[in-house]
């Protein structure tokens, strides 16, 4: 099985017989102990609830639980939008084995927190991704969850302890775990209500005291040169953010370039007099200080109007010899979530980012009554925020 129970009861001073005594209902592994109950909330799980292991065999994942006799249905508090499902979920389960061969690099902030747990606290990684950082502090025991079924397959390949779930219900009883983390994965969220949620999730299955480390994308790149290769949400997906899941309608982010006001005929014919009564030599430095102040105002014009977008699709190149490997490509060439690049070799995916502002991360967790900011940060173009539950 993915849970290994054995292992964690034998490290926790707490009763696990949730794991050694699972009830089955309509061929569904439950466990008690583990997994929320009706008083604390209803667990929205992903589309599918179980993940496919090491030894190819299906088997059902932890998923809903109330009691040892009455089983919890699944929560409609928030739907996912199609735009998630379209450029998040489907690009990442078609993406997975090459998505998952070019994240082996440990941001050593994320590492630092990680290692600064003490022995024997329980992290749970809500979207983990590969795993890379399930069992990176030998003291401490991880679970992990992603919406993709795919990537937690390869998690389970490695015998790391992992479920399919939605980083907006979290599948874990109130106070479960020491820490959580979630790295790169807010971002992915459409809407301010969804993204706000998924925090009070972390929050939630942490115990008093427990720790929650965030990352997120950055709207202020350090290296711009990468944005310019984003395409910011236009008006053709507008009408993918109207919904009972969204709060709010979307405008449009079309990229436009704010022309440069120029030069006022009034003033033109006094500037031309006083260009003839000055020296060549001082006319070139006058010229060059122009242009370069022309450049400058250009250059702050691209930056202030790139940096008021924060809805993007960043594309992902699927090598056409990795693309071959499963059908997926060849449905999403063909139903046109993907496109061909021969000049690349590659199958060409949009996904969905929300990039954050500076200061957004702390506004949402501002209303938040059971929570404070112990740290926050800005590393290798990522926002940063570590919480501590106080209640």
């Amino acid at each position: 099985m993915v849970f290994n129970a054995a292992r964690l009861k034998k490290c926790f001073c707490q009763s696990f017989g949730a794991f050694t005594l699972p009830i089955t209902f309509n061929d569904t592994t439950c466990y008690p102990g583990i997994f929320k109950t009706r008083r604390e909330g209803k667990v929205g799980m992903a589309s599918s609830l179980c993940t496919l292991v090491s030894d190819g065999e299906s088997h059902t994942q932890p998923s809903l639980i109330v009691s040892q006799d009455q089983i919890c249905p699944v929560s409609n508090v928030q739907s996912t939008p199609e735009i998630e499902k379209k450029y998040v979920h489907h690009v990442y389960d078609a993406i997975a084995p090459h998505f998952s061969s070019t994240r082996f690099a440990k941001w050593p902030k994320v590492a630092t927190f990680l290692k600064s747990l003490p022995s024997g606290s329980l992290v749970l990684d809500a979207g983990c991704g590969n795993g890379k950082y399930l069992g990176l502090s030998p003291d401490c025991f991880f679970i992990g969850c992603d919406i993709s079924a795919p990537l937690i397959n390869i998690c389970a390949d490695r015998d790391h302890e992992v479920v399919v779930a939605d980083a907006v219900n979290l599948p874990y009883r109130t106070g479960f775990g020491d820490a959580a983390i979630s790295i790169a994965v807010l971002h992915h969220l459409s809407t301010e209500s969804r993204r706000k949620k998924a925090i009070q999730e972390l929050v939630r299955v942490v115990k008093k005291g427990g720790l929650v480390l965030i990352t997120v994308w950055a709207v202020e790149q350090e290296d711009r040169s990468l944005v310019t290769k984003w395409t910011p949400l236009s008006q053709k997906y507008v009408e993918e953010w109207i919904g009972p899941s969204s709060p709010r309608i979307r405008s449009p982010s079309s990229f436009t370039l704010e022309s440069i006001p120029e030069t006022e005929e009034n003033g033109s014919g006094e500037h031309l007099k006083d260009l003839k009564e000055i020296s060549n030599e001082n006319l070139q430095d006058t010229m060059h200080s122009t242009c370069q102040t022309e450049d400058d105002s250009m250059t702050f014009k691209i930056k202030k109007n790139i940096e008021s977008h924060q809805e993007y699709f960043v594309p992902w190149h699927l090598p056409y010899h990795r693309a071959e490997v499963s059908g997926a490509s060849a449905c999403a060439l063909a139903t046109g979530l993907a496109k061909k690049d021969d000049k690349k070799g590659a199958v060409v995916y949009n996904r969905y980012y929300h990039v954050f502002s500076e200061g957004e991360l702390e506004r949402l967790v501002s209303g938040m009554d059971n929570a404070v900011i112990v740290d926050q940060f800005f590393d290798k173009s990522n926002w940063c925020i570590s919480l501590e539950k106080t209640l």
